[in-house]
């Protein structure tokens, strides 16, 4: 019977029914369908099914395909990585190798350099010994072979370093490594009572606090309070790219003009940048803003003789205060009313301390490990020593001093590059207190190249250990008590800047390559892999930001150890590159808010205040024309020869644990040497633009 055609039913396909039909052919070639349903016709097939060998072939060549393609890939990429290397390394194409002075860090390299090659013949013969069999270092008791089972020359040579090794190298080794564990040890504890101090200064929520607000008057004027005298200083040499910048910020300081006085120090041999901060001194001046340019004509002690002349002017005696900012730090307008008032009824006190906060901390990885860094340094060492000491080493910068604690602590002195230090150490002699203010911060930059970063950091681990040897008599001899005179010796001086890059640079940049031929002397895995992650975790917690960046910190501090270790030998034995100072390269970085509120504030300025150019014309134009931005000067790649080299003893070093060492040690060690070789590239690659 033939269906019924009801057109009403075709919007309905749940309602649609249809009857069963059995299709039977005569032909055997072809198989029988039952189909319960019209629908059942258009159902997806199962992909298990319908599948011929044709099908299977095609899916295999397109897998085998995508192979190819992605081998050809990595050998294309291989193939350039070597041509790159064969061009700048050995054709030195578009290389400027770093520059060093004549014997500064070349006996260094020449050690690092033999050992790496050395590293690389026992690991060749240790990896053809392991293949042999020969696995004796595997046993704990390490079995010498008899006479009877040696196979030969090779086995005999192989044996008798095994021997040597045994019975005359890896005691040395041991005993080494035994006493750099227990200087490990120390220093991790005292990370630990610094940070168990954070955390009770957190918990407790102690900080220095003003009493009332010393500003809230209902005098229309203000006068409530009295403003003390407050002189601004900022040394600067050679700052063309943020000199604008810092002035700008120091001339909005909310503060009384005429109870604040700036200064702008400027030691530049650059006549065109001397131009340009007069320019911009003249423009401020004629604003209305108490601010003068000062320039030296004999240029020495560098930052120090630069602040000791302008405190012998005349004027400096009418003033009370001094705050001293670098050249690329940027206060906000209420800093002063944030610092100024703690020293109001404490006659003791001679410094308060900001802290800073960096602008490109996420510019690149060299700033992000740096930022690592100096907040463990600010929300804990500067934090704790100032809560519980009241002494702390000055930063130099983002400060604000007594100028009778200055004084009376002998002014500033030109013997060292730290001057910031010494100047701490000696008021603390005398009696004076610091505080630190965790909560009031100044914006300023971390170095962006490698290059600034590792003079940055040999002038910071040299000029400490250079004052060390100057104030340690008078230490000694102070009249402040024992346990004050402890802390600066052992802790302040000893243990932080003597010991940490000591430690762990003969710990971490020469036991442990040794342990790659010398395995009787292997580390624990404690000492190599957990407490360092456990500290390197405390190091991070100020800024939680950077949890991802937890390995490269922890493997490039190690690498690190190697500038701070000569940095600081050249400060304890007084070499010559312990009074050397170079400037650190400034990029003129400000964010964008700071950006937006500095225009604003310019717009109303200049709204408010008719500015008189005594300039002529031709003045003007030389000013644009100085004030123009430098023509952009090719960059090169700039090797670092010894952190390389390091870096690649590292990974050998890593490969021989690999063979020697168990479970999830050996990994771990592989991943340090491939981390420090990536994180050595990543560095040097910040040098090509």
């Amino acid at each position: 019977m033939a269906p019924g055609l009801d057109f009403s039913d075709w919007g309905a396909k749940e309602t649609r029914k249809g009857t069963p039909v059995v299709v039977k052919m005569e032909n055997p070639n072809y198989s029988v369908v039952e189909i319960e349903d019209p629908d059942a016709a258009f159902r997806p097939v199962e992909k298990s099914r319908g599948k011929n060998a044709k099908q299977v072939t095609w899916v295999l060549l397109l897998k085998a395909h995508r192979a190819v393609g992605c081998v050809a890939w990595i050998a294309t990429l291989f193939w350039a990585l070597l041509g790159t290397i064969k061009k700048r390394l050995i054709f030195r194409q578009d290389v400027d190798m770093a520059s060093e002075k004549l014997g500064k860090g070349k006996l260094l390299f020449t050690v690092i350099k033999a050992f790496l090659v050395t590293s690389l013949i026992i690991l060749a013969f240790e990896i053809i010994a392991y293949f042999n069999g020969w696995h004796y270092f595997q046993n704990p008791s390490l079995h010498i072979p008899r006479t009877s089972e040696i196979q030969g020359l090779f086995h005999l040579v192989y044996v008798t370093w095994l021997w040597f090794r045994a019975d005359y190298i890896a005691p040395l080794i041991q005993a080494l490594s035994k006493f750099c564990v227990a200087l490990f040890l120390i220093q991790s504890a005292d990370r630990m009572v610094l940070c168990l101090g954070c955390f009770w200064i957190k918990y407790k929520k102690i900080k220095p606090r003003i009493e009332g607000n010393p500003f809230k008057s209902n005098d229309v004027e203000g006068s409530g309070y009295d403003y003390p005298m407050v002189l601004v200083q900022i040394p600067m040499c050679n700052e063309r790219e943020v000199y604008e910048q810092s002035i700008s910020a120091v001339c909005q300081l909310d503060w009384p003009k005429d109870r604040l006085l700036i200064q702008v120090l400027d030691d530049s041999d650059d006549e065109s940048i001397q131009c340009l901060i007069k320019a911009e001194v003249a423009t401020w001046n004629q604003r209305g803003i108490n601010i003068i340019y000062r320039h030296r004509l004999i240029r020495t002690g560098y930052k120090a003789g630069n602040l000791k002349s302008a405190m012998s002017c005349e004027y400096v005696q009418a003033y009370e205060f001094v705050a001293i900012f670098d050249a690329d730090f940027q206060p906000n307008p209420d800093f002063l009313k944030q610092t100024v008032p703690h020293f109001k009824d404490n006659p003791e006190l001679g410094l308060v301390q900001a802290r800073w906060t960096f602008v490109n901390k996420d510019e690149n990885l060299l700033t992000r490990l740096q930022n690592i860094n100096l907040c463990f340094h600010f929300e804990v060492e500067q934090q704790v020593n100032g809560a519980f000491l009241n002494f702390f080493g000055f930063n130099g910068t983002a400060g604000v001093w007594r100028i009778r604690a200055l004084e009376e602590s002998g002014g500033w002195l030109e013997r060292t590059t730290v001057e910031d230090m010494d100047i701490a150490v000696r008021a603390h002699l005398n009696g004076w207190k610091f505080i630190f203010l965790n909560d009031v911060k100044v914006l300023c930059e971390v170095p962006e190249s490698y290059e600034a970063y590792r003079k940055q950091q040999h002038r910071w681990h040299s000029g400490p250990m250079h004052l060390f040897r100057l104030c340690l008599p008078a230490i000694i001899t102070s009249k402040i008590a024992i346990w004050k005179k402890a802390n600066l010796i052992l802790l302040f001086f000893l243990l932080r800047k003597l010991i940490l890059p000591f430690y762990s640079f003969t710990l971490f940049c020469i036991i442990l390559p040794l342990t790659m031929f010398v395995p009787e002397a292997e580390l624990p895995v404690w000492v190599i892999c957990y407490v360092p992650v456990f500290m390197s975790f405390l190091n991070i917690l100020p800024a939680p930001k950077s949890f991802p960046f937890i390995v490269p910190y922890l493997l490039f501090e190690n690498t690190m150890s190697v500038t701070k270790f000569n940095a600081m030998v050249s400060g304890l034995f007084k070499l010559g590159s312990s009074y050397e100072w170079v400037v650190t390269k400034k990029a003129g970085r400000s964010s964008e808010s700071d950006l937006l509120a500095a225009a604003e504030r310019e717009s109303k300025i200049t709204n408010q205040l008719q500015i008189q150019r005594g300039a002529s014309e031709s003045e003007l134009t030389e000013l644009n024309r100085l004030k123009a931005a430098p023509v952009p000067v090719k960059r090169v790649n700039k090797i670092y020869r010894k952190e390389l080299t390091l870096a690649f003893l590292l990974l050998t070093a890593s490969v021989r644990s690999l063979l020697s060492a168990q479970g999830v040690h050996f990994y771990f060690l592989l991943f340090q040497g491939v981390t420090f070789l990536l994180v050595g590239l990543d560095l040097i690659g910040e040098q090509m633009s």
